[in-house]
Order: C-alpha cells, then structure tokens, then sequence
C-alpha cells in the first residue's frame, strides 16, 4: 500500500451517516485498572483537549471498576460533541470469564445495559465484535448484523460498526445495513489488514485500528527510536503519526490513564513524518 504524502490536517472523520469523531480517540479498556480518580481525570482531561471519540464496552471492567461507569462519572451530563462508540458481543461473568457470545437476540439486552451504564438514551456507534478478543474469520455476521440495524431503526443507536471481521465478513454485513467504522486489530507491526484499511478508505468508511501503540511489542524496529529522536518526540507518539499517515479515515484510540501520556498521544496529530520516513517505516 502507498501511504499518502500529502497529510490531511483534518482533526475529525466524519462518518457515512455525518456525524463526526475526533480521529484521535480514547480507549478505555484499562481505565478500570487505575485509579478511579485518575482514570476520571484522565476523561475530563480528553474533553477539555478536543477528545470527543470515546471507546467503550460493557465487558470492559475489573472487579467493581467498570469503565461505562468511569465516563459517567466524569463526563455526565455529556456534552454536545461527546461521541461514545460500544462494543457489543463479547460476554463476561463477573469473575471475568468470557462466555458464549451474545446471539440475536441477547443483542437487544447488550445495548440497553450499555445505555443504563452510560446514562444515555442512544449510542452514537455500535460496533458488532465477531469472536470474543480474538476474530472468528468463519462467522457470518448477518444475523447479528440484523439485530443491531433493527435497533437502530428503533433509535437506540445511531450508526453501526462492525470489529474483528475480514473483507468478506464486511462484506456480509453491508449487504445488511450502512457500515459506518470497522475496528480491527492493526499497527505498526500487525499490518495484515492494509488492503482492507484501504477498501475502508474508498467506501468512506472509518478505519479504528487496536492497540494502535503495539502494545509495547519489542518488535518495534530500530527505525521507529531513531526517527522518534530525530523529531525529539517519543515513540508513542511516532507510531501514532504513522497511523494518521495512512488516510484521513484512520482514527486511532489509544487508551491511557495518564494526562502527560494523553498529551503526548494528541501531539501525534502535529508530527509530521517525511515520505523516506514513512516509506521506511512501512517497509
């Protein structure tokens, strides 16, 4: 794939269906592990430095620490530009077992515990999660995909997503409603998904890659420290550069509990990367 060297400063991605995210986001899968307190001020943080782009699930929790509960506790009564994107699927005991995902028709029950948990009357995005954690590439995703659309024609969620899906299954679920994001497993050193990044790119689709920093993968190369020193920026900062050099679609969400690590993250969106830097990152 060939990167695009002419940067597009846009700071948000407007969706299919017109409404708006910040291209950087949050993610709060961790949040529930920190401090409550400074998971909470870690939000509010993001708010007040034009993070709009909330990622979320119900499944997201550790013990009593949930992180719907976190970013209503922070940020409710949401302000006007707060989008919030669930995760639906996946299901958890309380002990933190994964179980059977959700079928059709627990789908219905999963949004509305997202909703009480939120403290809103409607989802911005709903994403569908094929598997659990890890992608089923042999799953349909059509009926599940139908329970979701019948929903948002009920108005309890405003645009649909799908996570963890091949082109095919994509595929499958646009042929049953508007796909608004895709949100997959993809960074700097997982790069299966390019031609799909770009399919994204072409249809207008949103492009969510996780763990947009790697992970703190020990395969990040060489390349990525020298050109995070040569720019004096931090190598969080370059992967997340690279990301947004891919296409004004690609809305990275990396998760945080620290303000310095949250300003760090939002300055990937002023470093710019030169196309030897690009073409050798990407190899």
């Amino acid at each position: 794939m060939t990167i695009n060297q002419e940067y597009d400063r846009a700071r948000d991605f407007t969706l299919p269906g017109g409404a708006t995210l910040s291209r950087i986001g949050l993610g709060t899968m961790r949040l529930p592990l920190a401090e409550p307190a400074a998971a909470r001020e870690v939000l509010r943080r993001a708010v007040e430095s034009g993070v709009d782009h909330f990622d979320t699930a119900a499944f997201y929790f550790a013990g009593e620490r949930s992180a719907n509960a976190l970013l209503r506790e922070a940020l409710h009564p949401y302000r006007e530009r707060v989008f919030i994107a669930v995760k639906v699927g996946p299901q958890r005991t309380p002990d933190g077992a994964f179980t059977a995902p959700a079928t059709a028709a627990e789908l219905r029950g999963a949004v509305e515990r997202n909703l009480r948990e939120l403290g809103l009357e409607r989802l911005d995005l709903v994403y569908l999660r094929i598997g659990a954690m890890s992608p089923d590439p042999g799953e349909s995703p059509a009926e599940r995909f139908a329970a979701l659309a019948e929903l948002r024609r009920a108005g309890l969620v405003g645009e649909l997503g799908v996570s963890n899906v091949t082109a095919g299954q994509l595929a499958e679920a646009r042929a049953v409603a508007p796909v608004a994001a895709v949100q997959n497993h993809f960074n700097l050193t997982r790069r299966a998904d390019l031609a799909l990044l770009a399919e994204c790119r072409a249809l207008g689709i949103a492009y969510v890659p996780f763990p947009p920093l790697a992970g703190g993968d020990p395969a990040v190369s060489p390349a990525v420290r020298r050109i995070a020193e040569a720019h004096g920026a931090t190598v969080p900062r370059v992967l997340l550069a690279w990301l947004l050099a891919l296409g004004p679609h690609v809305c990275p969400i990396p998760g945080t509990s620290s303000p310095a690590h949250l300003a760090d993250n939002l300055a990937a969106a002023d470093l710019e990367l030169a196309p030897a830097e690009l073409a050798e990152l990407t190899g």
